[in-house]
């Protein structure tokens, strides 16, 4: 569940980032850097401040592991 929460996020800010990009300011380009910056940082690092607010939040983690249903 927590993997879906953060996948719709991400996304939904990165698409929000490049709307605002193209109809308001090319400032907005920032943001959906900063995104990706964070995802490299948190794939070397193990950690992420979304899944920490998630986890508080409390959408609970998927269990380990690839389950076919």
């Amino acid at each position: 569940m927590l993997n879906t929460y953060f996948r719709v996020i991400v996304g939904t800010m990165v698409l929000l980032s490049v709307v605002l990009t193209v109809y308001v300011n090319p400032n907005w380009m920032w943001f959906t850097v900063f995104i990706g910056v964070n995802l490299i940082q948190s794939a070397f690092t193990k950690w992420c401040l979304l899944e920490t607010i998630l986890v508080k939040l409390g959408v609970k983690k998927e269990a380990s592991g690839c389950s076919i249903k």
